[in-house]
Order: C-alpha cells, then structure tokens, then sequence
C-alpha cells in the first residue's frame, strides 16, 4: 500500500531547480535513506511531506487517514518541561488536558478545582486520552526515558531520545527524520538504528553516517538536480559504484546528443537552397533539442581541495605523565600518560560530554592540567577544526574570512586567487561572496575546511569534522587525511569515519579513564569494546560551566540562557534572524530610493516608498532594543 505519491511534483527555490517533474512513492514498511549534495534540497522535500512548504506543480497525495511524524534536526530546548510532558506533546490538545488534570489533581481542595477536574475528566475520555497515557507510559519504559525529569537535565543526545518517543506516541505510518545522528554518541546512535529496525511503519531520513546508513535503510533515494533516483540497497560502495555508473551512462547520452545537435546546427546553417528546401519537421525538432539542451542541469563538480604539509615536525609531538583535570568532583582526565609520534593517527572515542574535546585543549595548551605534565614537541604547525567554529565571522563574507581580504592564498605551489580557490570548495564567485551567516551548515563546515586547509600544517586536529557535510565531501575529505603525512588527531562519532582514518583510538571509559587501543573503530568493537550509555552524561548546562571554567585568562564566560522563560528563550532565538530580515527590507527600499530615476516616478510612488523606509527603519530600531532588552536580562542572570 502506498502512504505517500509524488505525481510531477516540482520545485524551485529562484533560479534553482531543487526538484523536477519528480514522481515518487513511498510504501508501507519503506526504509529509504534521502541522499544528495548540500542545497539540493533534501530538507525541502521533507517539508513538502510535511505540509510546511506547497510545490510548484505537482500534486502530493497523501490519504487524510495517515499519520506524518518528523524527529527534527534541531535539538529541543534544555527547559524545564518534564519528558512525560513533552511526549505527551506529541498528541498535543489531549496531552495538555493530561497534564492540567495531573497538576491539578495534586493540589484539588476547592469546588472550583474539582469542576474543573471533572470536566477535563471529561475532555480526556471523550478523546480516549487515558490510552494515550498508558501508551506515553509503554513508550517511555521501552526506550528507558527518566519520565520526571526535566529536559534541562538531559543531554543532548537523551533529549533526541525524548523527541522520537513524542514522535512514536502519535504512532504515524510515516516516520521523517533529518540528519538523525547530528548531536548523537555512538551508543545513542546504535540505540535508535535498534528503534527504526522495529518501527512499524515507513521510515524516510537524511543522513551522512554511512554507517547508520546501511544498518537502517533497505533502499537509498539520490536527489540528483531535481530528479529522483532509487537504488535498491544500502551498502555505501554498492551506492557509489552505481551512482558512478548513472553518470557516466548520463555523459554519454548527452555527447551523443551533443553531437546530433551540433549535426542540426550544421545543417540549418546550409545555403539557401537548402534552406528553400529544409523539412519543417526537422527544423521543429531542432528548436526542440535546443530547449531540451538549454533545460540541462550539468552534473555540479566534486571537492577537490589539497592540503599543505608544512615542514616535518619533531618526532616527538606530544607526551603526558599523569595528566589529570576534572570539572568540581567529576574527573574529566585522571593519570593520563601517553606518547604522541610523528605520523600517529589517533581517534577519541567516548560518549558525549566525557571530555574529547577538554583533553584537546590540553594537549594544544589551551588549558592548564590540574596535575601532571604535557610535553610538546619541535617544529610543530598545528591546524585546528574548532568545533563550535569559533573562529569564524558570522557576519563576514566567505572571501572575507578566509583570505582576510586578500586577492591570493599562499599554497606551497605558488599564490592561488581567493575564488580559483574557494571554487575547489565548491563555492562559486557569487556564493563566495555570501555572508557566513547565510549558508547552510554544510557549506559552513565546507568553509572551515577551505580555513584549515589554507594554511600549511603538520599536526592536524579536528574535533567532529563531518557533521553536516554531504556524503561526496566526506569522502574526499577522507581521501585527503589518508594522504596526509602529519599527525591527526580526531573527534568523531561516525564509525565509518573513524575506520577509514585513524589507525589507534583513545577511549574514554568514564570518571576520567583513558585507554588505547590499536586499530580502528571495527576492530575495537570485534574485540568486545562497547561504550557506556546512560542518562548520566553531563548535560548542556555543566558544559557549560565547564566552557566558563576552560575560557582564557580576561575571556567572558557565556551566560547561561537557563535565566530566561521558555518563551523569552524562544523570542530572543528568534530576534537575530528579524532583525536580519529588516535590515534587507530596509537596504533594498533604500536602493531603490537611492536610484537616478526615482523622483521621476509619480508623487504617491514616491511618498510610499519614503514612508516604508521610515516604517521598516523604525521596526528596526524597536526589534534591536527587544533583543538587547532580552540580551541584558540574561547578563543580569
């Protein structure tokens, strides 16, 4: 039985082609894994089965009797919603009938508060809602959720737990998720690979975790310029092999149409008796394959950046005796001793918030052991994938923030100019050209790679490099580190990842515990290794003490946002991106207003478009007061 069809359904995001013309089904029991570069509109074709986003052209059918939940890519907020409350969300009139009578039942002494009881009592069974309760309860116990505690208490990766069990209570015939494992550990990833295995209806996700990949999915659909592709499996080097194959097939085609049209071409520029004699029926074709050539979407290039090895560094990098650190009476690193060598490729492996990316810090001198020792060695050129990718500029441009307004990059080749560069990166000139805070996360994490890479290095340290990135990317960022004669440090939770690029892992068994094992990470888990889980992991809040405890020496912690409401949390996140959208209103009325012609036009014209500016400069000024209003209730918190 089919849950969702796609009937020539299209859509374009300006001149973009995101899909065309596209017909698709999806079955009862699919798995189909949702593939494809960044921005060719994976996200956007989720929203189209959501009903956030209408297409084009098209039709969606989707029958009003099936149900269409989405685990979003987004964490939900660390608030102080109980996670009974928020899987009862997920049935959201009956939910909160559930929790007004619960609350409520608590404290009932009054004949008003017992009206009140019986007339939720009453919303509730007229619903079925005291099901719905034993079914939020069964949820809850399989996936082992800590029903009474808030959110806040949780992690990142427990609250992605939360968000699923709302989305199961609602029990669809179609499950969305978006990029699933972003904010996961590895035991929370295996955990829900275990949850979609079970699901019992259809299931349509977006993924660059090759590995959860071919764990879940049954087929794989490649999103490919507006057209779809189905690939009956889920085993990456099958999907590439015939991926490989389509375009390759796909380049024939077009040189032998190529060549017929150029034929055409040939022949309608003849003489004039030919031209006197032509077929009318051939001359319609013609204009035909022109269109259709003008239609064409060439396939986009891949990535193709290179790294620069500086001079080889000492041949010892790093060495610890006893290193210890620990966060108030949690040990984050406890005895530590190691030794880095020249050319070690080291993966940290742990669950979230064990302290990977603390132990980075020390090993780069950022922070100061407790006690203990690190030692570095000579020569060292270190480049550093930060993470939170703090050193980038939101605000700036792509050029801007890589070049620092240079025309030229120094390579060990020779100067290259900024855009041949950040062409390699995929970016073209007008997109370089786009301020960092514009772009999706995949091309965010495409221009801090274009910033690593653009300096020689020969210690390299990346702290969970792959989110976001599209599947071809990550390859050839793999390719590269493969090639890489350097030291490499990694932080990450993609297990394909780690296989392909390290050759010993640090393991971070808990209360400060870290042990090395040689080998990737399949040979460690073949040899019986597993990785804690549990709701015990620190939570978004004491990371973020630790973050003030670890800042420089003069740096100002960020404040905790926990100070605000849930809804003034909401509004001061939403505020940046009003205030974004204002002041492009106002540049382009100001445009227009600035342009030679413009008291040319008729008086009312003129008056309007003054007047707007005034409206939207004023609207302006009052949403930057809201948010600097907001930003100092937080600094007072």
């Amino acid at each position: 039985m089919a849950v969702v069809i796609l009937d020539s359904v299209s859509l374009h995001y300006g001149e973009q082609v995101l899909l065309e013309k596209v017909n698709f089904t999806i079955k009862e029991r699919d798995r189909l894994c949702l593939v494809g570069r960044n921005g060719a509109g994976k996200s956007s074709l989720i929203k189209l089965l959501l009903k956030q986003n209408i297409p084009d052209g098209g039709v969606i059918r989707i029958d009003d009797g099936i149900r269409v939940a989405e685990l979003p890519q987004t964490l939900p907020a660390a608030d102080e919603r109980l996670v009974m409350d928020v899987v009862l969300s997920g049935k959201e009139e009956v939910g909160q009938w559930l929790h007004e009578y619960h609350e409520l039942s608590m404290i009932a002494t009054t004949d008003a508060h017992m009206n009140k009881l019986e007339k939720l009592q009453n919303n509730i069974e007229s619903q079925n809602g005291w099901l719905l309760q034993q079914k939020a309860d069964a949820i809850i116990e399989k996936l082992n959720l800590p029903a009474e505690k808030t959110m806040a208490e949780l992690s990142g990766g427990w609250r992605r737990r939360v968000m699923l069990a709302r989305a199961l209570l609602s029990e669809p015939d179609l499950l969305l998720l978006d990029e699933p494992t972003n904010h996961l550990d590895i035991p929370a990833i295996e955990w829900l690979e275990d949850q979609l295995k079970d699901f019992p209806g259809a299931v349509l996700f977006i993924t660059h975790d090759r590995a959860f990949m071919e764990r879940v999915a049954k087929q794989v659909i490649d999103l490919d310029r507006g057209s779809i592709y189905r690939y009956n499996g889920s085993d990456y080097e099958g999907l590439a092999a015939w991926r490989d194959k389509r375009l390759e097939d796909e380049e024939k085609e077009n040189a032998l149409f190529d060549k017929r049209l150029a034929d055409e071409e040939k022949w309608i520029r003849q003489g004039v008796k030919a031209r006197r004699t032509r077929n009318e029926g051939r001359v319609r074709a013609l204009k035909a394959m022109r269109n259709e050539r003008t239609a064409r979407v060439d396939k986009q290039g891949s990535a193709d950046f290179t790294m620069d090895a500086a001079e080889k560094s000492g041949k010892l990098v790093l060495e610890t005796k006893n290193l210890s650190y620990s966060f108030g009476d949690q040990p984050i690193v406890k005895d530590f001793s190691t030794v880095i060598q020249r050319g070690d490729r080291i993966g940290l492996l742990g669950v979230n918030g064990c302290g990977k990316s603390t132990l980075l810090r020390l090993f780069l001198d950022q922070l100061q052991p407790e006690s203990g020792s690190i030692r570095q060695g000579t020569k060292m050129e270190v480049a550093y994938f930060d993470q939170l990718r703090g050193e980038l500029d939101m605000e700036k441009t792509i050029v801007d923030n890589i070049s620092m307004g240079g025309d030229f990059i120094e390579m060990a080749s020779g100067p290259k100019h900024i855009m041949s560069y950040l062409g390699d990166f995929l970016f073209t000139p007008a997109r370089a050209r786009t301020p960092l805070k514009a772009l999706s996360g995949g091309e965010a994490s495409r221009v801090m790679l274009a910033k690593l890479f653009s300096k020689p290095s020969n210690v390299l340290v990346l702290d969970e490099p792959t989110n976001d990135l599209d599947v071809e990317t990550l390859e050839m960022l793999e390719n590269r580190l493969m090639d890489y004669t350097g030291t490499l440090l990694v932080v990450s939770h993609d297990r394909s990842f780690l296989d392909n690029v390290v050759t010993s892992l640090l393991e971070f068994e808990g209360n400060g515990v870290i042990s090395e094992h040689v080998g990737g990470y399949s040979e460690w888990y073949a040899r019986g290794h597993r990785l804690k889980d549990g709701v015990d992991d620190i939570t978004d809040a004491q990371q973020e003490k630790v973050a003030e405890k670890n800042a420089e020496p003069g740096s100002q912690p960020n404040k905790s946002s926990k100070k605000l409401s849930y809804k003034l949390q909401r509004e001061l996140e939403a505020l940046p991106l009003d205030i974004e959208k204002l002041e492009v209103k106002l540049a382009a009325l100001q445009e227009q207003a600035g342009s030679g012609d413009f008291y040319n036009q008729d008086n009312d014209t003129v008056t309007q478009v003054l007047a707007d500016i005034d409206r939207v400069q004023a609207d302006l000024n009052t949403t930057e007061e809201r948010w600097l209003e907001l930003e100092a209730m937080l600094d007072e918190g």
